[in-house]
């Protein structure tokens, strides 16, 4: 007999990628590699009052303007033109901007064979090889509508994988494993940085706040890593 409501229940870690397992922000970064840095500086010049708007007040002005940039910069572009370049610079982003202790976590929960999955509202494009280049079970992001002849529309497939719409895919996901209830719902781990994440850390048995600015964060209620780190060791 066990006194742990958790054991002998499958565990599911979910992160997010931008500011979580990565340094900042990918998006922009993403663009400038497969457009250039002009075409990009200009698409942000003609949006700047929406994109202004879009980070003061988040949510669907967000997802709207995040997708006029899209639209934008990607429409009309081969969509498999579009992966081969995601592919070449999701290998370089992650070298540069992978934060150690959160690769670290990650191993942690692979090595007790939890499932590890990406939820992210960048493009899937890319975030799909990062999650393989990271071994993750599987990655949930925003995906890219494609029309006609294999062009990117620059549209969403869906919605933009950010906030509710984060929780949405996951369950989702983790039904389609066999862990959608019963005796077999999961133990679930999410790690976050910032408001987009707060669904998904509220649902979780277990959310960790990765973001940077600790307690001065939007996720300050939540337990840092170093916290629940610390927490584990004392247990040993």
């Amino acid at each position: 007999m066990t006194d742990d409501p958790e054991e002998g229940r499958p565990t599911v870690a979910a992160f997010d990628f931008d500011g979580t397992l990565t340094r900042g922000g990918s998006v922009f970064a993403f663009l400038v590699a497969v457009r250039g840095l002009v075409p990009v500086g200009r698409a942000v010049t003609r949006l700047s009052p929406q994109l202004l708007r879009a980070a003061v007040t988040g949510g669907t002005a967000a997802d709207e303007t995040k997708e006029r940039v899209f639209a934008r910069l990607l429409g009309g572009l081969p969509e498999v033109d579009i992966d081969r370049r995601a592919a070449l610079f999701a290998e370089r982003h992650l070298r540069r901007r992978l934060r150690p202790e959160m690769e670290r976590r990650l191993e942690w929960h692979r090595s007790r064979g939890h499932r590890v999955v990406i939820v992210s509202a960048s493009p899937e494009a890319y975030v799909r090889t990062i999650g393989e280049l990271l071994g993750a079970d599987g990655v949930l992001a925003t995906r890219l509508a494609v029309g006609g002849g294999g062009l990117l529309t620059g549209r969403y497939e869906g919605k933009n994988c950010r906030g509710a719409e984060k929780f949405a895919r996951l369950s989702g996901w983790m039904r389609a494993q066999g862990l959608g209830g019963g005796d077999a719902q999961p133990v679930l781990w999410a790690y976050g940085n910032g408001r987009g994440d707060l669904r998904l850390l509220n649902a979780a048995d277990h959310g960790v706040n990765a973001g940077r600015l600790g307690r001065f964060g939007r996720l300050h209620r939540f337990p840092s890593l170093d916290d629940v780190e610390r927490r584990e060791r004392a247990t040993r």
